[in-house]
């Protein structure tokens, strides 16, 4: 094809992607275009220009068209510049919010306040970093990944949001007015955000409809990764890259060694941090030798492309010990936390021994997109592993824990990971996870694939006194899927607990799909509007290769991974529905106008702001009238699972790990992407 043919195709595309644009923003419009002349098709091209219109599609109209209306956007024509508007004028807010955080610090007195606002502070910088991103990545279009940066907006506004919901979370059990005056602070932030999020998602759902030549590239990806490939990769790594990729861990020199027997450069992390680089777009291996390490470490959001590797995670474990009881927030309880996009993490155990009458103790935090962990221990009693923003994929780890030991808000998935649950107290219930979905449109779950959720030795004697459950609502669009999974006896017949009353019942999202195991039967589940069974074709929207595009980043680690389904599907059931935008429809159909649908919004805001940091003691539901099942025959552990006793330090069944495929140094770098709306400049 010649180059002048070859323009002629971009542009083509990229009218047809403009057109979809309008389409997604415009209200009103006849979708019968085939009777459209020339001018009624102008018509809708310059529609465009009204604000009502692109902010249609979200839930805070008012708001959306005030601020893009005083914006320097405010007579705009092009769509991009209304959106990227949109999300500059948010940033503002989130900006504003923040000072106003410094000064309220100045002024409190209550300790507890004080790190709080603190908190929203570091919080609001990084809502503030996501929306600058977002802002940027408009005009990184690309035809052939539309779909990519979609995501990745969607993602990153997501991500913005829930960072500002945290700020508020963590305002649970202080004193004084602070809370409520920084909710007032970020209010106008968070509606912002959440109509940003609101315009891509409209964008995104027009250009799947319209089956535009371009979208979709994944899929194109997807099966370049498995066939098309060049010298044994596939075509979207850079030549440099792919030496990198041939070499084998063995043979791959750290960058930087920690020992606490004094044989690396240094004996703790925390020192060993000022030699990691800065925004990078190379990998950086930090090898870490065998040794408890007792410290608390944060790898920085300027830690990019950082690869952490120890020696099993029997042997390498960091560990630490604060705690809610102790006076930390659950936030900054975290023995590690990761906020660099791009980590891979290796053979490390993290570990919070505070024990469970300190509730909340984190082991780990995560808020870094495109982070990969692989045979990894994350150990802990309540809330052990917070994944709390962006794309995260665990492979082969083990988790343990009580209440909510896996919660927060990312699109997380977990293929052939354990989930080990321990004794709680006597007053305890055990839940495995707790998603935080705030907003139905934000791209976010938890998703069990192909795992095994099984009893601690020393809780298995009491599970039918202590119970355990699947998962609770956190917040109102709560989100969690288990697939293909083993799930043994110790998990209730009503596999879901509520969280307080009613509370998101009707509006959280949670399935089990073709899973085995004596409790894996949905007969006698939770008869929650919210609970719901899936066809083959929708549950594979949660496939690693569908909800975090994995396909497109995480087999360039060399972690093992499946994209898709692992075993034959069943069946699909009468009761088995195609779409979870069901309920949504349902819901928006109840409210009469907005006054109403912001009463039951601030509603919910009172129920979900008493989170689940106050929820250390679970009352016991009243004990179930099904017979139990009988005592089953307890799997064996695999070798790179330990053993859970009393003591907080974990010993392995062994103290060889299993053999593991060797793990490669990826260059998981972004390409530049030339704008296509250039073309029209």
């Amino acid at each position: 094809m010649g180059d002048s043919k070859r323009r002629l195709t971009v542009i083509g595309i990229s009218s047809l992607i403009l057109v979809a644009m309008v389409v997604a923003v415009t209200i009103g419009v006849s979708q019968n275009t085939s009777d459209q002349s020339t001018a009624n098709r102008q018509e809708v091209v310059t529609s465009v220009k009204a604000i009502q219109n692109i902010c249609e599609p979200t839930d805070y109209k008012e708001v959306c068209v005030d601020s893009l209306t005083a914006s320097s956007a405010g007579n705009a024509t092009d769509p991009r510049e209304l959106i990227r508007a949109a999300f500059q004028v948010a940033k503002e807010k989130i900006q504003e919010a923040a000072q106003n955080s410094s000064l309220l610090q100045e002024l409190s007195n209550d300790p507890r306040t004080k790190e709080a606002l603190a908190n929203c502070r570091d919080l609001a910088e990084s809502a503030v970093a996501d929306l600058g991103r977002s802002f940027d990545d408009v005009k990184q279009i690309d035809a052939s990944s539309f779909d990519e940066v979609l995501a990745d907006l969607k993602i990153w506004l997501s991500g913005a949001m829930t960072y500002q919901e945290t700020c508020l979370d963590g305002f649970e059990n202080t004193t004084g007015d602070a809370g409520e005056k920084m909710k007032g602070y970020l209010q106008t932030g968070m509606q912002l955000t959440s109509n940003g999020l609101a315009m891509v998602t409209e964008i995104s759902n027009a250009l799947s409809q319209l089956n535009i030549q371009g979208y979709n590239s994944r899929r194109l990806l997807s099966n370049e990764l498995h066939v098309v490939r060049h010298g044994g990769f596939p075509r979207w790594i850079s030549a440099g890259t792919r030496k990198l990729l041939a070499k084998k861990s063995k043979k791959i020199k750290p960058d930087l060694i920690v020992a606490k027997d004094g044989t690396g450069k240094y004996k703790t992390i925390n020192e060993a941090l000022k030699d990691i680089p800065e925004n990078s777009d190379k990998t950086f291996v930090l090898y870490i030798k065998a040794g408890v390490y007792e410290e608390q470490v944060q790898f920085n959001r300027t830690m990019t492309h950082l690869m952490v590797v120890g020696d099993g995670p029997t042997k390498t474990r960091i560990t630490g010990k604060l705690n809610f009881i102790d006076g930390t927030s659950t936030f900054h309880t975290a023995t590690v936390a990761v906020l660099g996009d791009y980590f891979i993490a290796k053979d490390i155990g993290f570990e919070n021994s505070a024990g469970p009458d300190k509730h909340q103790a984190v082991a780990l935090r995560v808020g870094a997109d495109m982070s990969v962990f692989y045979n990894c221990h994350m150990d802990a009693y309540q809330d052990t592993l917070y994944a709390h923003t962006y794309r995260q994929f665990y492979r082969d780890c083990v988790i343990s824990g009580t209440i909510d030991f896996v919660f927060g808000d990312s699109a997380s998935v977990f293929q052939g990971c354990t989930f080990i649950v321990r004794k709680p107290l006597d007053n305890q219930a055990n839940i495995v996870t707790a998603q935080g979905r705030k907003d139905s449109r934000q791209p976010t779950g938890i998703v069990l694939q192909n795992c095994t959720i099984t009893a601690d030795p020393e809780y298995y004697p009491v599970r039918n006194t202590l119970k355990s459950y699947l998962g609770r609502p956190w917040k109102e669009h709560s989100r969690t899927i288990i697939m293909e999974s083993y799930i043994d006896d110790l998990i209730q017949p009503d596999g879901w607990l509520p969280w307080n009353g009613t509370f998101a019942l009707d509006t959280c999202f949670y399935t089990e799909y073709n899973n085995r195991g004596p409790a894996a039967s949905t007969l006698n589940r939770a008869q929650w509007k919210g609970v719901k069974e899936l066809t083959k074709a929708r549950v594979e929207h949660f496939t690693a290769d569908h909800f975090i595009l994995g396909s497109t980043w995480v087999p360039a680690t060399g972690v093992p991974y499946t994209p898709g389904l692992i075993f034959p599907p069943p069946p699909d059931t009468p009761k088995a529905i195609e779409s979870e935008n069901e309920a949504d429809k349902s819901e928006k159909k109840t409210y009469r106008n907005k006054s109403d649908y912001e009463a039951k919004k601030e509603d919910d805001n009172k129920k979900t702001h008493h989170n689940h940091h106050h929820s250390d003691h679970i009352a016991l539901p009243p004990v179930s009238t099904a017979s139990p099942s009988p005592a089953p025959v307890i799997p064996p552990v695999p070798q790179t699972v330990a053993a859970l006793p009393t003591p907080v330090l974990i010993s392995p069944v062994s103290q060889t790990a299993a053999p593991a495929p060797s793990l490669i140094v990826p260059h998981i770098k972004k390409s530049k992407k030339k704008s296509i709306f250039a073309l029209f400049s």
